[in-house]
This record gives C-alpha cells, sequence and structure tokens, in this order.
C-alpha cells in the first residue's frame, strides 16, 4: 500500500513546474482565457483553484491592476498565479500586505522568478522527489523567509490533501475487492 501511495502521490507532482514568466502569455487574455490558463496550470495541487469571480473579487479588492481593454497582462496573471496558492493559507488582507512588502523591494518579474523557484524547490523537496533544500539568500532575508514559509504551509497543505485524497481512493479499491 506504500508504494501505491507514493506512486500516486507524485503523480502530476514530478513533472510539475510553473511557467516562467517570459512564458507566461504576453498577448493579454480575456476574464475566461486567463482563468483556464491558470486553471490548466495548477490543476495538478488538489485543492488550488481560481475562477472568474475569484479574479474580478482581487480586482475590485485591488490586489492587481484592472485589466486594459478586459485583458490581462502577463504580469498580472503571475500575480494571479501566486494569489491562488498563497490564499490556500493566507488571508486576502495577508496576500495584500506581502505584495505591498515585495513592491517595495522588488520587481514583479524577480518576485515571481523567485516564487517560482521557492515552490519548485519545496514542492519536490516535500512529495520526496530530492534531498534537499535550496538556500535562502540574505538579501531581505526577512521578506523572503515569510514567502517561504508561505509556500511551505502551501505544500503541506497540498501534500496533506493529496495523500487523503488517495488514501480514500485505496480504502475504497481495497473494500471493492
Amino acid at each position: 500500500m506504500e508504494n501505491k501511495l507514493r506512486d500516486e502521490m507524485i503523480i502530476g507532482i514530478a513533472d510539475f513546474r510553473l511557467p516562467k514568466y517570459n512564458e507566461i502569455p504576453d498577448v493579454g487574455l480575456f476574464l475566461e482565457q486567463t482563468t483556464k490558463y491558470i486553471s490548466g496550470i495548477l490543476a495538478p495541487l488538489d485543492g488550488i483553484t481560481i475562477t472568474s469571480s475569484m479574479i474580478s473579487n482581487y480586482v475590485k479588492r485591488k490586489l492587481i491592476a484592472n485589466p486594459i481593454k478586459k485583458q490581462y497582462s502577463r504580469e498580472q496573471i503571475a500575480y494571479l498565479i501566486y494569489i491562488a496558492i498563497a490564499k490556500s493559507v493566507l488571508s486576502l488582507e495577508d496576500i495584500q500586505l506581502m505584495i505591498d512588502m515585495q513592491k517595495t523591494s522588488y520587481t514583479g518579474v524577480d518576485a515571481y522568478s523567485y516564487f517560482c523557484r521557492e515552490f519548485e524547490d519545496i514542492l519536490t523537496l516535500t512529495f520526496g522527489l530530492k534531498d534537499n533544500s535550496q538556500q535562502i539568500s540574505v538579501k531581505n532575508y526577512e521578506m523572503k523567509t515569510m514567502l517561504r514559509n508561505t509556500v511551505v504551509a502551501t505544500v503541506h497543505k497540498i501534500y496533506l490533501e493529496k495523500s487523503v485524497k488517495i488514501l480514500k481512493k485505496i480504502r475504497e479499491e481495497q473494500n471493492n475487492q
């Protein structure tokens, strides 16, 4: 059972990666396209979702800028990916605070790139696909530690939810035999 659990746990995770900033579409996506794009990226992360109404709410709350001509830019999509992942462990107010802090020290490109590296690093470590984590740089250590802890909490939540889902599936299969 343990091998089956491990094999099922890493489905979708072993090859998971967030798009690099320059891989995010830069043509401007409409709301439904943006939702579909981000949902496709996040699909392997059980329980991490985004809907059109959530995106509209984030715009109303000023977490991201208003779309231009109803189209979302690369930067807005990068922020939406971060928000979709972070909201599973942080309130929208806390996410806003972290974004505001980020904007005082880093460009959106640098912040998103660092977030991607941290998320993928902790995800592969937590799911047992590698043995150790990368070192956090010293520059802006406190902000980076807060981000890393957000990522760790989110990944652990994903791990637990995926584990429970698979264990229920295994138990159901055993009961049906």
